[in-house]
């Protein structure tokens, strides 16, 4: 196995290894089966039992819990365990009954089961647990009248305990669902902590999108600070349903608590617009919609630049080892792959890298000499009969063997102040007429100085360019509010706000009729040019291919 293969393999590995999906609970567990034991592995307290022994030996051989014969099924086993928990001797071994016979109901039965349990008084405490259950999946189906009844038949077969508790929390939530304040927009943002500058400018964009900046708008924002903290953004999706009747929810920016907004805003039927690039926000449920720059569409557009317009076929990839490195690697390898090209070198690095020195020699191929020792051999004879001082001690991998450049252009996703690291180590490593390509991170001021002598080989996209600013009426307002640029993240939170303050007043009246139109939501008038809502609920917006020249940041001039 070459070096090169090597690294490519354990790429891959890694890769494979930190996607993270979002995924659904299941609505209902596969039907549950008894456990049965054969005579010779018959539990100590059957044992006991057969061997004509008292209760009070069999207690002391501690298993109390006896498993059901192959002949019942687990509605008689349920059945029995209630009636062991009501009669066994001690208190000890009531509340084992009592809470094995909960976890099967919690954990083990189908819908029609659970029916069956909920509806018959032989089960006693158990009819509540049950109802719980089948509560939780009728919220899952958004079927908020059904999920109403079994919570409330929790309250009545549980009084007092914590289950009936956060059934009646449930309740509170699903009656104040009903009440909607049809121009009044909820949003979670975190305004206290490290993150609360970038909260700020998002809440800036979303107030000037509803209009709250011109007299008489009629549009109200009900605020929430998730203090960066997912239970919070919870708790703050609960308050702005419960207590402001929001119609709609903004939010959040943050990966760790766009997930907690979007879950518990779908659950209670409110449409939600994440501003956040986490992966699979939109898979939570079908009220979740999402305005934000991913991923997956920055290396979509760069690489159908690069290889429609640009002709490149073949790519390498220096990746950072975190999340934001590994999920733009995954995408761009399958993107070239999808699209019929190459990647022929792969090298990743830790976040905490300086000296690149290394990093470049292993991604070019002058680390591994053991693989090009006869190349060294024959390139070192050359080099010492042109040049009669060279030593052989002076002679080494990477002032002897030249890089491996079998690539168009290198995918860097990570800052303009790495970039600018690794170009430095680039170019002392010999590596020219190579393309670096990276995300909308590099689209700064000092993008050119950083990137050194590849100012002029540079590619990457963004949604905010210098021709679309200058045309932007919103950018304008917003220079003259707050007397500074507004960066993507005030622009996406103005056209999330846009969009909820025309289709509200469009007509828009309830949460259902609000989310149907944002689903089927086209070719809208956004800060930057034309919006359209994809199947997936993804807000698409265009992106410009960018480079350098003359040390500005300007669109790419595609001649073919």
């Amino acid at each position: 196995m070459t070096p090169r293969f090597t690294l490519l393999l354990g790429a891959c590995l890694l890769a494979s290894c930190t996607t993270v999906a979002t995924k659904k609970r299941a609505a209902y567990k596969p039907p549950y089966k008894p456990p049965t034991t054969s005579a010779e592995k018959k539990p100590k307290a059957l044992a006991g039992m057969s061997a004509g022994k008292a209760p009070e030996q069999v207690k002391s051989e501690s298993l109390s819990i006896p498993s059901a014969p192959k002949s019942q099924d687990a509605m008689g086993y349920l059945k029995s365990l209630v009636d062991k928990s009501v009669q066994a001797p001690s208190k000890q071994e009531q509340d084992s009954y009592r809470l094995h016979a909960i976890d099967i109901v919690e954990n083990k039965l189908n819908e029609e089961q659970l029916e069956d349990v909920a509806d018959s008084s032989d089960f006693g405490f158990l009819r509540g647990h049950a109802m719980f259950r089948l509560g939780e999946g009728a919220l899952e189906h958004k079927d908020t009248s059904a999920a109403k009844k079994y919570f409330s038949g929790v309250i009545d077969y549980l009084p007092g305990s914590d289950l009936a508790t956060r059934a009646q929390e449930i309740v509170q939530q699903l009656e104040a669902a009903k009440n909607v304040q049809t121009q009044t927009v909820g949003v979670v943002l975190p305004l206290s902590g490290k993150n609360a500058p970038v909260g700020q400018r998002a809440l800036r964009g979303l107030e000037m999108g509803l209009g709250l900046h011109i007299p008489g708008s009629g549009f109200k924002l009900a605020v929430m600070d998730s203090e960066g903290n997912p239970d919070s953004a919870r708790r703050g999706v609960e308050r702005l349903v419960k207590e402001d009747n929001v119609i709609a929810i903004v939010g959040s920016l943050l990966s760790k608590t766009a997930p907690a907004v979007a879950a518990k805003s779908d659950e209670l039927g409110v449409p939600t617009m994440a501003l956040s690039q986490r992966s699979g926000l939109t898979e939570i449920g079908p009220t979740v919609f999402r305005n934000s720059l991913t991923s997956g569409m920055q290396v979509r557009a760069l690489v159908r630049t690069a290889m429609e317009d640009l002709g490149m076929k073949k790519f390498a990839i220096l990746y950072p080892n975190d999340l934001y490195g590994v999920e733009f690697t995954n995408i761009f390898w399958d993107e070239v792959l999808a699209r019929g090209g190459q990647i022929t070198a792969v090298q990743t690095y830790s976040t905490k890298e300086t000296d690149f020195r290394l990093v470049i020699q292993r991604l070019v191929g002058t680390y591994f000499g053991e693989a090009r020792q006869d190349e060294f051999s024959v390139r070192l004879k050359e080099l010492q009969h042109a040049d009669k001082k060279r030593s052989v001690r002076q002679s080494n991998l990477e002032t002897v063997l030249p890089p491996i450049t079998d690539f168009d252009a290198l995918f860097i996703p990570d800052s303009v102040k790495a970039m600018g690291q690794i170009s430095a180590m680039l170019s002392y490593n010999d590596v020219r007429n190579v393309k670096l390509m990276g995300t909308n991170l590099w689209n700064t001021k000092d993008v050119a100085r950083r990137a050194g002598n590849f100012s002029n080989n540079l590619l990457f996209v963004d949604s905010v360019s210098p021709s679309a600013h200058n045309k932007s009426r919103f950018v304008t307002e917003y220079k003259a509010l707050y007397n500074e640029e507004p960066s993507l993240i005030e622009i996406q939170a103005y056209d999330a706000g846009l969009i909820l303050r025309q289709l509200i007043a469009s007509g828009a009246s309830s949460r259902e009729d609000l989310t149907k139109r944002l689903t089927e939501l086209k070719h809208f008038p956004g800060a930057l040019g034309s919006l359209s809502m994809s199947s997936e609920r993804e807000i698409e917006r265009p992106l410009t291919p960018l480079t350098i020249e003359k040390g500005e940041v300007i669109p790419l001039n595609v001649t073919k």
